[in-house]
């Protein structure tokens, strides 16, 4: 039997010039704002191991370096209240961001297992683990996935008490927790997880192939010890994309075994799959039955379909490639600008009829270096009224603020980067997402970061207040 821990250890229309400032203190110390800006020097080309690029509307204004001992590898984020809930290859860790400039460590709670992806609802925080355990506690070791005994899935913890959260359950799931999203009961009475998983292997008794589905885990919320896994539907009876081989360089497609992610805007009833060779909408009507509107393929320029982000009024989808899986060079002019980049598509049509329809790429425009991991990765929107603006990261490429509201023709409008990682090594921002007024930003390698946008642009988004952010539970900004 799998064994439960009862408590985890605890208005231009171009982007402004780059600008490079030194390695500053890890919390700013001594230096106000002005003194930042003062250190600003203009360069060009890539910026050393020590330096920062970015555009004249973009300041950091902290950051936190990662602490043991959560100082592996930070993932994704979500937010609540004056919260800030950052996953970690180790567990995860709560930031108090009550002043952004300041921002401290409320929390850490260690429960190793890759990728920690994280979301929160209300008082309940769900945790991904997709790396093969001992067992279902905070304690486990990793242990072979051709084991039958190994655990993977989704572990749920009380969050009630900030600075010591409680571990209340755990469910395992096929192929484990690469990612999950949240998407709230109709009646709010419970929430259901749509777990996303791949990679199957005829060697690992719980990861079957042609695993052409996804998971769905049901946890009341008044109930959380009870949460279980609903059912597993495949979303792909006729199998998916079959892929196509080849290398970065020449181009590849994924062959699809399930999904990256899942984005859903429950007001729309609406969800975006991001599934390896295939990028679908769904109608979530009935949350515990996906039905397929329309799949789309990109097989000349899409090597595997990472995540999506609709817009505010779901009539656009986002969806990212991760060419190289995250960990090549890819923003240079060898690959080109729109393979590893973002792929921009309206919905058209109604109701059943609506179909995806692609209008162009977005890739950074800005060349990194051959020891740079840089490729789409997770973003969110920017509450600007009428636009269509999102702030994204791109790994070693940095952080990017990019305009779609015309689909065909996006453009970067501020952005933000370090140099490349000491010795050639991996790293980057992993997740940059727009909270209340500013944005952060969970450099893997390096930490928190938070990051003042000071444009007309994007002014009147620092107006708009929310007291939860899951990215992939999107809701409309203006219409409660």
């Amino acid at each position: 039997m799998a064994i439960l821990g009862a408590l985890a250890l605890t208005l231009s229309t171009l982007t402004a010039p780059a600008l490079a400032e030194p390695d500053l203190p890890p919390d700013g110390a001594g230096l106000s704002e002005a003194q930042l800006e003062a250190q600003a020097e203009a360069v060009s080309g890539i910026p050393g191991e020590n330096e920062i690029s970015r555009s004249r509307n973009m300041v950091r204004v902290a950051t936190l370096p990662k602490q043991a001992p959560l100082d592996s590898t930070q993932t994704d984020i979500a937010f609540q209240d004056n919260y800030a809930f950052v996953g970690n290859y180790n567990g995860f860790v709560i930031y108090d961001i009550r002043n952004p400039k300041k921002p401290t460590i409320k929390a850490q709670v260690l429960c190793p297992g890759s990728q920690n992806d994280i979301s929160v609802y209300g008082n309940l925080l769900f945790l991904s683990t997709d790396s093969s355990r001992s067992d279902n506690s905070c304690s486990s070791v990793s242990q072979p996935a051709t084991e039958k005994s190994s655990w993977e899935g989704i572990k749920v913890f009380d969050i009630s008490d900030k600075s010591a959260p409680k571990y209340v359950a755990a469910v395992e799931t096929a192929c484990g927790s690469h990612t999950h999203t949240m998407v709230p009961a109709k009646d709010k009475k419970s929430v259901y997880l749509y777990v996303s998983s791949y990679s199957p292997s005829a060697t690992f008794p719980d990861c079957q192939p042609p695993h052409d589905k996804i998971s769905i885990v049901k946890v009341p919320v008044k109930s959380p010890a009870s949460a279980s896994l609903l059912k597993a539907p495949v979303v792909f009876p006729d199998g998916g994309n079959a892929g196509r081989t080849g290398t970065i360089e020449t181009g590849y497609t994924s062959a699809t075994s399930g999904c990256h992610d899942i984005t859903v805007y429950p007001q729309l009833d609406l969800a975006a799959g991001a599934c390896m060779g295939d990028g679908v909408l769904w109608d979530i009507s009935d949350r515990e039955n996906l039905k397929e509107i329309h799949r789309v393929q990109d097989d000349e320029h899409f090597a595997f379909w990472h995540s999506a982000t609709f817009n505010n009024s779901g009539t656009k989808v986002v969806f990212t490639d991760e060419l190289g899986g995250g960990g090549a060079a890819t923003c240079n002019e060898k690959i080109g600008p729109n393979r590893g980049a973002n792929g921009i598509y309206d919905i058209v049509g109604k109701g059943k009829d609506r179909k995806l329809v692609f209008k162009s790429y977005y890739k950074i425009p800005r060349m990194q270096g051959d020891t740079e991991n840089c490729v789409a990765h997770n973003g969110s929107l920017i509450p600007v009224p009428g636009k269509d603006i999102m702030v994204q990261s791109w790994y070693q490429g940095g952080v990017s603020v990019w305009d779609f509201t015309n689909s065909a023709k996006p453009r970067e409008i501020g952005f933000f980067e370090y140099g490349p990682m000491p010795g050639g090594a991996g790293g980057g921002t992993w997740s940059t997402y727009w909270y209340n007024g500013y944005i952060y930003s969970s450099e893997m390698g390096r930490g928190f970061d938070v990051i003042d946008m000071r444009d007309p642009r994007t002014f009147v988004a620092k107006l708009f207040r929310t007291d939860e952010l899951n990215v992939q539970t999107q809701g409309n900004f203006y219409r409660g």
